[in-house]
């Protein structure tokens, strides 16, 4: 052991009997505990809600979706459906047309407007592993719909309950003679995907069903298309826009839920840097810290260089001092991020509204890279503070440091 960590060693062990110095280093270490935890926190939790959201989005949605100018209906073609597969070659992996419309629907007590959305069994299969509740009794006709999880408790409804919905004719105002198209459906299923903007406003039946009850004949809303590859989401949406002119509508997953994504990009910039203050801001603590040892120990400091110590050397006993104290709490910043952690997966602590940010509550995992970064930069941040004390330590004089004690 090298005499500076020897000497560094005893000051650390001697500071129990200086309450003051002792309570300091607490806070100091404290300071450095809660800087590096809501650092860590905050990167975690940015990058666990980008990950959990981009994966409901994609996974519950189509990556692609082509509607009509103005959602006016269009005709089914296979012209455009060849068109489309041979514009997305093999990164295509499905291709389907829905039908959507936005309807009224009431159960025996309350009445809301919802948006029923036709799909084919493609379409459908994608909404199965949703399914919290299904049914496949002899009470469900031709006419299902798969309800969410939240419009279910508003409406007060249970799986194989009958649920009427109205419709606008030719999308005019109801009258003698255009009334409202009214027809009858069971709720074959209750699904949950976790996003209030879907569970708590649509409701999905087969396309056949919405098209007997809408009345389209050789008409469609548009067309769903799922990609093999994600990553060439930007660029498969560009070619399909120079292939379909007007009055078709191309649209990616990222393009509608913008928004969100947006707001999840602003997050991620200056937040890291706004919390990342807080760390330097405990990092300087260790300045006054190792100001307030060396105040104390001037005498001691007179002495060991009058034993044959040199100004580097001294500098080194208060730069392990400094480096206790950093490490101790970037240890136990990191301890405490991973307790949040923990507490927060098993037993959501924190809930967010779900019609705001899709999500019911924080996501947060436990990402090595995160953990070993903050502490990185924590460390080199505090090693640098601890520079300057050290550096005025050894540069005191002899005769002055031994005429002080």
């Amino acid at each position: 052991m090298s005499l500076p960590l020897f000497i560094a060693g005893k000051y650390l062990r001697s500071n129990k009997n200086s309450q003051l110095i002792s309570l300091i280093s607490v806070i100091t270490i404290l300071g450095i505990t809660v800087g590096v935890t809501v650092l860590i926190l905050s990167i975690t939790v940015l990058n666990s809600f980008e990950e959990a959201i981009e994966e409901k989005i994609v996974n519950f949605n189509e990556h692609i979706v082509i509607t009509g100018f103005g959602n006016r209906n269009l005709p089914e073609s296979e012209q455009v459906e060849e068109t489309i597969k041979s514009s997305l070659g093999f990164y295509l992996q499905d291709i389907s047309p829905f039908i959507s419309k936005n309807v009224i629907i009431s159960s025996k007590n309350v009445t809301d407007g919802v948006e029923f959305i036709g799909l084919d069994s493609t379409g459908i299969s994608r909404i199965s592993p949703y399914l919290i509740i299904s049914s496949d009794s002899a009470k469900s006709s031709v006419n299902k719909v798969f309800v969410g999880e939240k419009l279910r408790r508003r409406l007060n409804i249970n799986i194989n309950d009958v649920v009427t919905l109205f419709a606008l004719q030719k999308d005019e105002l109801p009258s003698l003679l255009n009334p409202p198209m009214i027809k009858q459906f069971n709720v074959n299923g209750i699904y949950e995907s976790g996003m209030a903007q879907y569970d708590d406003l649509r409701i999905y039946s087969s396309i056949h069903a919405a098209k007997v009850f809408l009345g389209f004949n050789h008409e469609i809303s548009g067309y769903n298309i799922q990609l093999k590859e994600i990553s060439k989401l930007d660029s498969l949406e560009e070619v399909l826009k120079q292939k379909l002119s007007y009055p078709y509508y191309v649209q990616s997953i990222y393009k509608k839920h913008q928004n969100i994504f947006t707001w999840i990009d602003l997050q991620k910039k200056p937040i890291p840097i706004i919390l990342g203050i807080i760390i330097i801001v405990a990092a300087f603590n260790i300045i006054g810290t190792i100001l307030m040892i060396i105040l104390e120990r001037t005498g001691d400091i007179g002495i060991l260089k009058s034993l044959g110590m040199n100004r580097l050397e001294i500098l080194k006993v208060f730069m392990y001092h400094g480096l206790y104290l950093s490490i101790m709490g970037i240890i136990s910043g990191n301890i405490l991020a991973l307790a949040i952690t923990f507490l927060q997966q098993n037993f959501n602590l924190i809930t967010l509204p779900g019609s705001v940010y899709f999500l019911s509550s924080v996501p947060v995992s436990v990402q090595p890279i995160v953990y070993a970064s903050v502490s990185l930069i924590t460390l080199t941040i505090c090693m640098i503070t601890t520079v300057i004390p050290s550096f005025i330590a050894g540069r005191l004089n002899i005769i002055n440091a031994i005429r002080f004690q």
